[in-house]
């Protein structure tokens, strides 16, 4: 049986918008005997603004000619028009590591949809400034690191996280590491490392958040995945969203309805960044779903 993926890369581009874009690249693609699976764009402002252009398509041997292909695209394309672009195969598992203290309720939901294959990748560690969740990890068959983060000393464990994930991750994902990250490591993973944290209205911030909701009687609580930037909680939104509460729920209640939003968002974040749908934009992102 033949694999959807097979022969099939994604094509992202994003450039000063100006007449002839679309026409390029398909009539490249054409060239190249490629059939276009489907494809998607948007300009920000059609009188210089950007253009954001997602492609999915198939190419019977482009496994064998993938650089070639890259190298031709930038010479007859991309390079005429300025472009931000990748070429990227949807046949090969990108690498995924996550961080995680010790909340579960993200890191199990992700291990257990990669498993399933619900998310095309291939988790290659689970890294945790906590011993708890091993035995749970270890059981998806999946490396458990544990790396200690000492006051006064992140510097150090940040070094040795760096380390276990050089060459081991395209993906960097925060399920509820409840650690700030230094510039350092945001810096070797720009716009590959996801956050997932609630989000409520109006906005609780430190300790025991639900509890505090609970008590002000929210109506909505919900949940915000984004990429990490050195501005804490401020880095480009991927996914949100919300789900409606009453002062019928209780404390324990609401952590339960919050814990399951946060996993659906992340997971949705997630998977639209492994499959190349997402595209930032200075500090917002351009989503095709």
């Amino acid at each position: 049986m033949t694999s959807s993926r097979e022969s099939t890369a994604y094509l992202t581009v994003s450039c000063k918008d100006r007449p002839g874009i679309v026409s390029a690249v398909s009539g490249f693609l054409f060239s190249k005997n490629a059939n276009i699976i489907h494809s998607d764009q948007h300009s920000s402002d059609p009188v210089g603004g950007r253009f954001f252009l997602r492609m999915k398509f198939h190419m019977n041997g482009i496994e064998d000619g993938l650089e070639e292909f890259r190298q031709e695209f930038a010479e007859k394309v991309a390079d005429k028009f300025d472009m931000e672009w990748n070429i990227n195969p949807a046949w090969i598992k990108k690498k995924t590591a996550i961080l995680v203290s010790k909340f579960d309720h993200a890191l199990m939901d992700l291990l257990w949809r990669a498993k399933r294959d619900e998310l095309h990748t291939e988790i290659t560690m689970v890294i945790s400034n906590h011993d708890d969740l091993r035995e749970a990890v270890e059981s998806f068959g999946v490396p458990f690191h544990h790396v200690p983060v000492e006051k006064g000393n992140k510097e150090a464990s940040e070094d040795k996280i760096l380390e276990l994930m050089e060459g081991k991750a395209d993906l960097v994902i925060l399920a509820r590491y409840m650690q700030i990250l230094t510039p350092k490591l945001i810096d070797a993973y720009p716009n590959r490392i996801i956050n997932i944290h609630h989000s409520f209205l109006p906005a609780f911030v430190g300790a025991d958040p639900y509890r505090r909701a609970g008590e002000r009687g929210v109506k909505l609580i919900g949940a915000t995945a984004h990429y990490v930037t050195e501005e804490l909680d401020q880095g480009p939104i991927i996914e949100q969203d919300v789900i409606r509460v009453s002062h019928r729920h209780d404390y324990e209640e609401l952590k339960v309805l919050g814990r399951d939003i946060e996993r659906q968002v992340l997971s949705r974040a997630v998977k639209w960044h492994l499959t190349e749908r997402v595209l930032v934009d200075g500090n917002k992102t351009v989503v095709f779903i």
